[in-house]
């Protein structure tokens, strides 16, 4: 195990670090004894950036930094430091300086787009009724009847953040496209991965929630990048 980078699992909108849950067990199911899954508050990329290099920072040793979804965006704003090694996107957000995951999704709208709705604070919500169907179609209803209860909203505004200096640009990257699914469109997907020319692409015939739906793969790709990077 001591020989093994730590890697850093980085959830997206509408859900948590336990979103991990079944890649986690995956990875420590071979041999992955440091991991660790930040919890961002989903109120700016700014603020998530600074949580996820905080734990990042805590590190004693070289980082594989995994981000799902918004996630994406928060490594490649948080991924330029020195102990960082490679960075993993799982159907992920992976935007160039001046992008928003915002803008992207505006640029080509994925499927489930009109299943989100705004509170009156501020925070953007996949409707309960439709998240199944918009986030996790792959998933046993029981579990994404949990999903959607217990889902973390972000504010709004966190859609419209810039990335600055994208990290994608000096880090060896991977990219796993989810060919189902309809919180990212997959073709914005493609494009963001083969743009940032990684080490490796894989497609699943996935949803977005990909990381729990296809753990097993994920772990792959992680452990890929983990034995290329370190």
């Amino acid at each position: 195990m001591a020989d093994k980078p730590t890697v850093v699992l980085v959830h997206g909108f509408w859900g948590g670090a336990a979103h991990w849950g079944k890649t986690i067990l995956e990875l420590r199911n071979r041999g992955y004894g440091s991991l660790r899954a930040v919890e961002n508050p989903l109120t700016s990329l700014a603020e998530d950036a600074e949580r996820t290099q905080k734990m990042v920072k805590q590190v004693d040793g070289p980082v594989v930094l995994v981000g799902h979804s918004y996630g994406g965006a928060v490594i490649t704003e948080a991924g330029d430091l020195p102990n960082v090694v490679g960075l993993v996107y799982i159907a992920a957000f992976a935007p160039d300086a001046g992008e928003s995951p915002g803008q992207i999704s505006q640029e080509l709208p994925p499927a489930a787009f009109e299943n989100l709705a705004p509170d009156s604070d501020g925070y953007l919500w996949v409707k309960q009724d439709k998240f199944h169907w918009s986030f996790c179609q792959d998933l046993q209803d029981d579990e994404a009847v949990v999903m959607a209860i217990t889902q973390k909203a972000p504010l709004a505004s966190t859609f419209g953040d810039n990335v600055t200096d994208p990290a994608w640009r000096k880090k060896p990257t991977w990219y796993q496209v989810s060919t189902n699914d309809r919180m990212i469109h997959p073709d914005n997907e493609r494009r963001m991965a083969e743009r940032m020319s990684p080490r490796k692409i894989i497609e699943l015939d996935a949803s977005h929630a990909s990381l729990a739906s296809h753990p097993r793969d994920v772990a792959d790709l992680v452990d890929e990048a983990a034995n290329e990077a370190r």
